[in-house]
């Protein structure tokens, strides 16, 4: 009988991957990169997230639970208020009603990610010029304000993880994506 991996330990290693690509997106990138804290453009509007993103923001708030209870219930509240607002399914790709809504791991006061080192890879890698696996690149419109084609295209960092992340659902059996709020809701 084949024995599973803890997919939480490896889960730790594509999230590294992930990280430093980005920082050598980051690196790459320079001067046109818009992001730091504060800046939450990019924490609007609902976006599907895997199941291991999910566990990973499940684990990240009951961190955050132990280290500070009222933070933790905080972002439990905008979950379950953003959750109850999105209905029961996820809305399609088409529909811009729920665009502007914030993140409810967003703290609205201070414009910061509660959950930021357990943070959806999808959070981890937009913004920079970023390729993972192929996928298109996807930048913050904040980013390279002005830059040219062929300047994005210079600055652009390639992710690899292997396979990894796919092996990763793979073994965790789940194929369902969610929305943060329905990941942090419940």
């Amino acid at each position: 009988m084949a024995r599973r991996r803890d997919t939480g330990l490896v889960d730790r290693d594509l999230v590294q991957i992930v990280d430093a690509a980005l920082a050598e997106a980051v690196r790459q990138g320079g001067a046109w990169i818009a992001c730091e804290p504060g800046c939450s453009e990019c924490c609007l509007g609902p976006f599907p997230i895997t199941p291991l993103d999910a566990r990973r923001l499940r684990e990240g708030l009951a961190e955050l639970d132990a280290a500070d209870p009222a933070r933790a219930a905080r972002v439990r509240e905008r979950a379950r208020k953003a959750a109850a607002r999105l209905g029961a399914t996820i809305p399609l790709d088409e529909s811009t009603e729920f665009d502007d809504d914030p993140c409810p791991a967003l703290d609205p006061e201070f414009g910061t990610c509660d959950l930021y080192a357990a943070r959806p890879l999808t959070c981890r890698t937009f913004g920079p010029a970023l390729r993972w696996n192929s996928d298109a690149v996807g930048i913050c419109e904040l980013c390279f304000a002005g830059a040219s084609d062929e300047e994005i295209a210079a600055c652009e960092v390639t992710l690899d993880d292997g396979g990894l992340e796919v092996k990763l659902l793979e073994e965790l059996g789940e194929s369902e994506q969610t929305l943060v709020a329905y990941a942090l809701a419940g």
